[in-house]
Order: structure tokens, then C-alpha cells, then sequence
């Protein structure tokens, strides 16, 4: 088995805001375990902390199971998607919790191995699964979407001007050969699209988001994760945040502000019509926790990093 090595993200930011009752048993939800790196170090900080960890990847839930053996019969690991998280809390027993926090994206491990494809830096097959059991890869939508489709995969998900450009170069060369590797993508982008301007992302970089968040439904799943996390969560319960780009950031700060609103109402209208009701607060009112200085220079990869903080109402 490869070794899930992961350097945790805004530790720091995390064991600050995402805080617990001293005085009674909590309960946590980590859905995005990865390599348990947040929560290891909640569960030393809060003995009483019990941990429900959900991941797709069954590679991370086998490491972390190691890395937070020290905390026992505390810890539940669950293979699955944090979009169903309220369903897997009640399998587990659980209506209510204190805590939730979501890692969004691509893990360094994941990135890191070529067999999984997530990376343009190395070859290896366009898989780009995080939840290995499913039968939607990377190669597959390259290989059967329709141009449209794919176009769009490339315009939403990678914000590519080129992307009608980029979704016709596909089609005309698997009609000649399937792609099969990393390896092949990358040689149509730089083909098709050039190189990118200095400062820029590099276009394989944009290209192969965009197949990501496409395979593994990513956006759809942080929409409904963060529906279910405010059903979850007890009042005065928080929910932590953490998104690499501006597409899940985008997602994360407007499902803050409208649900920590009273009427939502279009302006204009001369009463509430809505009935809207705010059931979030923000502890942190706008702000958003990025890396330090001190972070970056560990962990480079930090630098896109966001959190973001809510807590349920009091009231709720």
C-alpha cells in the first residue's frame, strides 16, 4: 500500500476556530478525512472528542485509521461521500453534532502518485478518481462526452476562454486514437492552446481541474454538503471550511451569506416574502483564514488555500 503522507492546511486557523464545549462529550464531523491530519490534532487538543471521518478514498481511510489509532474507540471511520453525511451520521447513531469540518479537493498524495492521473507533471492513467469504485474517469469523458460537453466541462470547471477550441481538438484526435494517459493530454494542450503566459497557470493545470471536479461531481457535492452540514449541526455548532479556488470559494462565501440572512427576498419588494430565516452566523464576519509566512515556506501548496467559518444559531 502507498504511503498517504499529508501535510494538514491551516492547521493553525483550524484548531482556532473550529473550538468545542470542555465540559461534555462532542462530537466531530471530518468529511474529507484524507490522512487525518486536522483531526489528529483535534483529538489530542479535546479528549472528549468523538470523530466521525468519511472519505472517498479508501487508500486515505486506511492511513488515517493508523494515524489516529492513539484516540481508540473515539474515532468511526466511514467510506463514503460527505454529501451524505447526514445519512451516514444516522447509520452511525448520531442526529446531531458539534463540529464539521471539510478539507474541499485534491490531496498531496493523491497528487503525488502517477497511478492516479490527478497530476499533469507525471504520466500515468487519466483516471483522476478519488473514490476508486466508481466507473467515471478522467479517460472516459475525454474519450465519450460529446464536444459540447466537454466544452463546457473546460469553460465551468477549468474557466478556460479556449475551451470550444480545446473540446474540438479532442474529438479530432480520438477519432484517430483514444487517449490513454496523462501523458496524451498534456501533448494536445500545448498543440492546441500554447503555452501560458508567464505568471499564469499553466493550461494542463486548468485543463485537468476541470476533468477533476467533473469525475468526482466536486461542486455538486461541496452544494450538498453544506446543506446537510447546517441540518447536522447543533446550535451554536461550527462548520470550518477549507478551498483551494475560486470556484468552491465561491460556493462556500454566497452559501454563508445567504444562509446567515434573514430575507433573501430580491430588493424591491415592499415586504418579506420569503420567510427566510438566517441559520448560520459568522464568527469571523468576512474574513478568511489564509497561510502565513511561516506556512508557505513548509508547505508551498497552501498557498490557494481559504477557511472559512460558520456557526449555527444560537436559536435555530
Amino acid at each position: 500500500m502507498s504511503t498517504f503522507h499529508h501535510i494538514p492546511v491551516l492547521a493553525e486557523g483550524v484548531l482556532e476556530y473550529l473550538t468545542f464545549p470542555e465540559d461534555r462529550k462532542v462530537r466531530m464531523i471530518d468529511g474529507t478525512l484524507g490522512g487525518g491530519g486536522h483531526s489528529s490534532m483535534l483529538l489530542e487538543k479535546y479528549p472528549q472528542l468523538e470523530l466521525l471521518g468519511i472519505d472517498r478514498d479508501e487508500m486515505a481511510l486506511e492511513n488515517a485509521a493508523k494515524k489516529l489509532s492513539f484516540a481508540g474507540e473515539r474515532v468511526r471511520l466511514c467510506h463514503g461521500e460527505y454529501a451524505a453525511m447526514k445519512e451516514l451520521a444516522l447509520a452511525a447513531g448520531w442526529e446531531k453534532v458539534d463540529g464539521i469540518l471539510l478539507d474541499i479537493g485534491v490531496s498531496s498524495p493523491q497528487i503525488d502518485l502517477p497511478e492516479r492521473g490527478f497530476s499533469w507533471r507525471h504520466e500515468g492513467p487519466l483516471d483522476m478518481r478519488m473514490d476508486q469504485s466508481s466507473d467515471v474517469t478522467a479517460g472516459r469523458i475525454l474519450n465519450f462526452s460529446s464536444e459540447n460537453e466537454l466544452c463546457r466541462i473546460f469553460r465551468e470547471y477549468g474557466e478556460l476562454r479556449s475551451a470550444a477550441k480545446l473540446a474540438r481538438a479532442v474529438v479530432e484526435q480520438r477519432a484517430e486514437k483514444f487517449f490513454g494517459t496523462t501523458a496524451d493530454l498534456v501533448a494536445l494542450c500545448d498543440n492546441t492552446l500554447g503555452k501560458s503566459a508567464p505568471g499564469k497557470l499553466p493550461i494542463p493545470t486548468l485543463v485537468f481541474q476541470a476533468l477533476r471536479i467533473a469525475v468526482n461531481r466536486e461542486l455538486e457535492q461541496l452544494e450538498a454538503g453544506l446543506a446537510s452540514a447546517v441540518e447536522l449541526l447543533t446550535p451554536g455548532g461550527r462548520l470550518a471550511v477549507i478551498s483551494f479556488h475560486s470556484l468552491e470559494d465561491r460556493i462556500v462565501k454566497d452559501f454563508f451569506r445567504r444562509e446567515s440572512a434573514g430575507c433573501i427576498c430580491p430588493p424591491g419588494l415592499p415586504v418579506c416574502c420569503c420567510g427566510h430565516q438566517a441559520a448560520l452566523t459568522l464568527p469571523l464576519r468576512f474574513k478568511v483564514v489564509s497561510a502565513s509566512k511561516e506556512e508557505l515556506k513548509l508547505n508551498p501548496r497552501a498557498a490557494c488555500a481559504k477557511l472559512r467559518i460558520a456557526e449555527k444559531v444560537k436559536n435555530h
